[in-house]
């Protein structure tokens, strides 16, 4: 199915290359300061990309054998490629039957991305690799705590209140105020913490104190490295691949989606040898998404 798209509505913190640096709180709703996309450009990639999975470590950076921006696939293509996953993410997160995300709520998924995209010029492939890595899809997705309470997509708002495995109040149809909640908590931040655009605000304020040049909105770099801020809450410059506490694969994972992986099993073993051997369906179902 082909979603089209409807009208289309700081503290900033150094950091030394190498060293983990924790996000420090801040006000919600922030926005990308060097930001370079363009929300209303749909068709902005390489096309479909392919289904393929190819373990990145290191910087983030091209040099270090990173896709470049000019490698990523297109939004719409993204998003009609991943919808098929949408329909099924819940029940295959685990989730009860029948919580599945509908033809209407995908819809509302993808008008919620152009908004907040729009707004915070957080670039909307990025908001839509981040979400897919964090809930598949799944608006009821639970609610994850690894300190901070993460409900819905990654925020505040939520179409199911209770953690996994509890029996929780699922609210069916999920509304478009919800969805589009979820995604700008995600995207803008909330007082509890940093969303990506606050997380991208970080990692090119790190990079211009560090006399770093080119880290901005065009640079692929710059959006790995705020995927693992926003995973981890801290992020070794040098080394995408420490996840600290956290996913370990994280900001491989999402570069791979953002040149066109869905469905194929991922080869990335810094989270443990023994989860190759798993379908990345076991997997996810197996952990805290995006924890």
């Amino acid at each position: 199915m082909k979603y089209t798209p409807t009208a289309i509505l700081t503290t900033l913190v150094a950091f030394t290359a190498g060293a983990p640096v924790s996000i420090n709180p801040r006000a919600a709703n922030e926005i990308f300061v060097a930001s370079k996309g363009d929300a209303n450009n749909i068709f902005d990639g390489i096309g479909y990309g392919a289904d393929a999975y190819h373990i990145y470590t290191g910087d983030g950076s091209s040099a270090a054998g990173w896709p470049k921006m000019s490698q990523w696939v297109s939004f719409q293509q993204m998003f009609d490629t991943n919808a098929n996953t949408m329909k099924t993410a819940c029940t295959n997160l685990g989730m009860a039957s029948g919580s599945d995300t509908t033809d209407n709520e995908i819809a509302h998924i993808y008008q919620a991305i152009q908004s907040v995209a729009a707004v915070t010029g957080v670039d909307h492939r990025f908001v839509l690799a981040i979400l897919m890595q964090e809930s598949l899809g799944c608006v009821r997705v639970y609610t994850t705590n690894t300190g901070v309470a993460n409900p819905g997509h990654a925020g505040a708002h939520t179409c199911n209140p209770a953690p996994k495995g509890v029996s929780g109040s699922m609210t069916f149809p999920c509304p478009y105020d919800q969805i589009q909640g979820m995604i700008q908590d995600g995207v803008g931040g909330t007082q509890a913490g940093a969303g990506l655009a606050g997380c991208l605000n970080d990692v090119v304020a790190a990079a211009q104190a560090a006399g770093a040049t080119g880290m901005d909105g065009s640079n692929s770099q710059v959006y790995y490295q705020a995927a693992r801020f926003y995973n981890s809450g801290s992020v070794d410059t040098t080394n995408l691949g420490n996840g600290f506490s956290s996913t370990n694969c994280y900001a491989s994972d999402v570069a791979n989606r953002l040149t066109g992986w869905r469905t194929v099993n991922k080869t990335c073993y810094l989270d443990g040898l023994a989860g190759l051997e798993k379908t990345r369906w076991a997997r996810l179902t197996e952990q805290n998404i995006g924890s």
